[in-house]
C-alpha cells in the first residue's frame, strides 16, 4: 500500500504528495474543461502512467536480461470522448526503442509493455494503440 495526499488548492488546482518519498505533482483542469491547463490534468496523469509503466517494465526486463534500452522514449497521445460522460476513449503510444527491429529480444520487450500493471488496470473500453519504432544502431 502507498499513500498519496491530495489537496484541492482552489481554482481547479490540486497538489499531491507521494508520502513515502515526499515527491510532489500538481494538476489543473484542462483548457477544454474550465481550467487553465497549467499542469497535468487528472486524465493526462492516467495516460502518462500508462507510458511510464510500459517504459518501466521494459526497463526491468532490459536490466534483468542485459538488454540496453537506456534512451528509450514514449510519446503519449490522449484522446477525450466527444460525447458524455467525459472520458478518455483512446491512448496512442509511440515506443521508440534504441535497438534494431531484428533484435532477438524484440518480442520479449513488446510482451513486457503489454503486461504492465497500468495497462491491465485500464478499462477495456479505452482503446490503447502501441506504435513500435525500432532504431538501427
Amino acid at each position: 500500500m502507498v499513500e498519496i495526499k491530495l489537496t484541492y488548492e482552489g481554482d481547479l488546482h490540486c497538489s499531491a504528495v507521494h508520502l513515502p518519498s515526499g515527491s510532489t505533482i500538481a494538476t489543473d483542469a484542462p483548457l477544454d474543461n474550465n481550467g487553465r491547463g497549467e499542469a497535468f490534468s487528472p486524465t493526462d496523469l492516467l495516460a502518462t502512467a500508462l507510458g511510464s509503466c510500459m517504459a518501466t517494465v521494459i526497463g526491468i526486463v532490459g536490466k534483468r536480461k542485459n538488454i540496453p534500452v537506456d534512451g528509450m522514449t514514449v510519446m503519449v497521445r490522449k484522446f477525450m470522448s466527444e460525447d458524455m460522460p467525459r472520458r478518455i476513449h483512446r491512448i496512442e503510444l509511440d515506443l521508440k526503442i534504441p535497438l534494431p527491429a531484428t533484435h532477438p529480444d524484440r518480442k520479449l520487450l513488446e510482451s513486457a509493455a503489454h503486461s504492465c500493471p497500468v495497462h491491465h488496470s485500464i478499462h477495456p473500453d479505452i482503446e490503447v494503440v502501441m506504435n513500435w519504432i525500432w532504431q538501427e544502431g
